[in-house]
């Protein structure tokens, strides 16, 4: 069972990872989405393109290693969820194949439609992502995916808790990424646009809070393993979580952006590992714990050999990079 976990423990790591990486990526494209026509919203748009260019595909590597640890680890609760969720996954990875695409494409288009057209299909498959991963995780937090065969195709996901799930993940993308692209305005030296995130920042954060709290009193119904989890055991992460967000807001406000990073950072991670120690033991809740779950002892040890390989050899470069990115190192004639 120990060793079990750990590996849960680590395929959970890459989950947070690609919540906080991934999702200030998305989020990004929020406010593209948002930020008026062609003139009006053309330095914010800008800005998008400087803060992500350089991360975005790295940002998938998260995506795939959750993947192949779950399905490497846990194969029978990997082939039920792809079996029950196909749907949703499958609009998900349309919308970063579309977003990848059109994110590159706009750089080159040849005429101005263009360019507006694949903005477009960026600022929306960014919003619409993590809205179907979203709704994927509440639809396994709500006990919907079984054990062995397949769920309902379509009341696995369009259910109360996945409808939250996907509004929740999304809201928190667009928090997260508000806080980065307004700290990488102020550095930039925008202040107008740091001043125009900064408050439309702010917004979304206070409605974000709002659904996630609303979110609280559909759960004790329609996901109650989950519910109680929160409620117990989950509970301080719960409330490190709203204290975190309630700093983001008020270093926000003072204008704190590089901290209002760090406070973004710890509020989503402790809203994302709520859910994980909410539903624990459980890896599908209420059919099938992580220790029935898992696969061969040999299978499980191999996988922890290559996840500390993978973190001695992949961590550090992507560490390297996300330093360049954020404090733009790179530009320095010391770099």
């Amino acid at each position: 069972m120990m060793l079990a976990t750990t590996v849960a423990a680590a395929l959970f790591v890459g989950v947070l990872a690609y919540a906080i990486f991934g999702g200030a990526d998305f989020g990004s494209g929020f406010y593209d989405l948002t930020a008026g026509g062609s003139r009006k919203g053309a330095e914010l748009r800008t800005l998008v393109d400087h803060s992500i260019g350089p991360v975005w595909e790295a940002n998938h590597v998260w995506l795939i290693y959750v993947l192949v640890t779950w399905w490497t680890a846990f194969p029978e609760s990997f082939a039920s969820a792809m079996s029950t969720l196909i749907l949703p996954l499958l609009l998900a990875l349309l919308g970063i194949v579309l977003r990848g695409a059109s994110f590159a494409f706009r750089k080159y288009a040849a005429s101005l439609a263009q360019a507006r057209l694949f903005g477009i299909v960026f600022a929306t498959s960014s919003v619409v992502t993590p809205f179907f991963l979203g709704t994927v995780a509440g639809a396994i937090a709500s006990g919907r995916v079984p054990a062995e065969g397949r769920g309902d195709l379509w009341t696995s996901w369009l259910n109360p808790t996945s409808a939250f799930g996907g509004v929740i993940a999304v809201g928190t993308c667009a928090f997260l990424a508000g806080c980065f692209l307004c700290a990488d305005a102020a550095r930039g030296g925008h202040e107008r646009l740091s001043e125009q995130l900064r408050r439309r920042t702010i917004g979304v954060g206070l409605v974000t809070g709002a659904v996630v709290l609303a979110a609280l009193v559909p759960l004790e119904r329609d996901a109650p393993t989950l519910a109680d989890g929160l409620e117990t055991q989950a509970a301080p992460l719960v409330i490190a979580s709203a204290l975190a967000g309630v700093a983001t807001l008020v270093l926000l406000a003072r204008r704190r952006f590089s901290l209002a990073r760090v406070t973004a950072v710890v509020a989503v991670a402790a809203v994302v590992s709520g859910w994980g120690v909410g539903q624990y033991p459980w890896l599908l809740v209420d059919e099938v714990t992580i220790a029935d779950a898992a696969g061969a002892r040999a299978t499980l040890q191999a996988l922890l050999v290559a996840v500390g390989l993978a973190a001695v050899i992949v961590v550090p470069a992507l560490v390297y990079l996300y330093r360049l990115t954020q404090t733009e190192a790179w530009s320095r004639p010391d770099h």
